[in-house]
């Protein structure tokens, strides 16, 4: 569960690590406020759940206060990786003399608490880390090890901190490491971490990811007004009505609907999709032996969704019923209807009645069934993935 910015340096502050002074504005007229009141270079910052914020122009100094209001506006008016910007937070522009970077997370492979610092701040540290690896220090703890005071110094003096400094960024990766711990972060990131021209280390910036299912153990960020939320950003309004539904559902950036039989069969059809140079537009879980109501809810947030150009379904009947799925997909076109083609298949339990559902359903109304495709058994699953994927690609006119 990822944290705003603002929301992470809360608690940067509170583990005595320095921050800017900061504050949060929901409006352009808020913005042109706080600038006249500070009478100096502000910098505005777009507060969304995602990454890439500069590169998406959502990052503006602001030097002349007078400009405040309409650089806002512009900033207001932004859409990040499908996110709209609601609220900025302005922070004074730091006369900055070097960038570092500072983070703490899991290192899957070994089972540890990794702390990663480096004096090529400001930058992808993944991109620092594949061309220039000796650029990065890394030192792992285990799962329940405390951190000394002499670890951090040496942290900092491996970064190329001068002496005059060491002090005080270990007091911050001490603060850091802590926050990790104490708040079940998975991630806890400063990037970048600024010497000023004043000689101050300050967290310029922060990421701060924590593990949602240990929320209940702190009822002290619900009280600081952070709730939870979707892993990486914002729920786009598909994921809300799927959470309200209880139906497993993430949105992707492709355009082919993915109608699975399991959450295991639905990354095999995923896998299938990219091989015949498709892009799925979703992934989605029906769960064990899903009800045809829920199947049909399910296929409600393909139709609706207008990224997806063609929906692929795949069903094996283990403990789930392949008359089940044809009824949930004949439920859906008989009070929804298609609005787009879906070409699916079914195998497994009770298969050859599944089918049977459809015949009878297409003879009785053939009109409903007129951008449906449905197969059985004997066509290979491979054939009906790359049918779904030509077909999303004559929906957008053979791109």
């Amino acid at each position: 569960m990822r944290l705003y910015e603002y929301e992470g340096k809360e608690l940067f502050a509170k583990l005595e690590i320095p921050i800017p002074e900061g504050t949060l504005a929901v409006s352009p007229a808020e913005v042109e406020k706080i600038a006249t009141e500070w009478s100096r270079p502000i910098v505005l910052k777009s507060q969304v759940l995602t990454g890439g914020r500069g590169k998406a122009g959502g990052i503006k100094v602001v030097d002349n206060p007078s400009d405040a209001k309409s650089v806002a506006q512009k900033l207001f008016a932004l859409t990040i990786k499908g996110f709209p910007v609601e609220k900025l937070l302005v922070e004074p522009k730091l006369d900055i003399k070097q960038e570092f970077y500072l983070g703490v997370t899991v290192d899957r492979l070994n089972y540890k608490l990794v702390v990663i610092a480096s004096a090529a701040g400001g930058v992808d540290i993944e991109e620092t880390a594949e061309k220039s690896p000796e650029k990065i220090v890394r030192e792992s703890f285990d799962i329940d090890e405390e951190m000394y005071t002499f670890q951090a110094v040496e942290i900092a003096k491996k970064v190329g901190l001068e002496s005059r400094h060491v002090k005080d960024a270990a007091t911050i990766i001490l603060g850091l490491f802590d926050l990790f711990r104490k708040y079940d972060a998975k991630m806890a990131e400063i990037n970048p971490l600024v010497l000023t021209e004043g000689d101050k280390l300050i967290a310029a910036d922060s990421r701060v990811s924590i593990d949602d299912d240990a929320l209940f153990r702190h009822p002290e960020l619900a009280e600081m007004g952070i709730e939870k939320r979707h892993e990486e950003g914002e729920m786009t309004p598909r994921e809300q009505q799927a959470t309200e539904w209880e139906i497993p559902y993430l949105d992707l950036d492709g355009n082919v609907g993915m109608f699975p039989g399991g959450a295991g069969f639905g990354i095999m059809g995923n896998d299938f999709v990219h091989y015949y140079g498709g892009q799925p537009a979703n992934f989605m879980d029906s769960g064990g032996g899903p009800s045809p109501e829920r199947l049909a809810k399910m296929l409600v947030l393909l139709d609706e969704n207008p990224n997806v150009k063609a929906i692929f379904g795949a069903r094996f009947g283990g403990i789930s019923r392949c008359d089940d799925f044809a009824k949930g997909v004949i439920m859906f076109l008989k009070e929804h209807g298609l609005s787009k083609p879906m070409v699916t298949r079914m195998t497994g339990n009770v298969w050859q009645e599944g089918v049977r559902l459809f015949d009878d359903a297409k003879n009785e109304n053939p009109e409903l069934f007129k951008d449906f495709e449905f197969h059985g058994i004997e066509t290979p699953i491979e054939e009906i993935a790359k049918r779904a994927v030509e077909l999303a690609k004559t929906a957008e006119g053979g791109k």
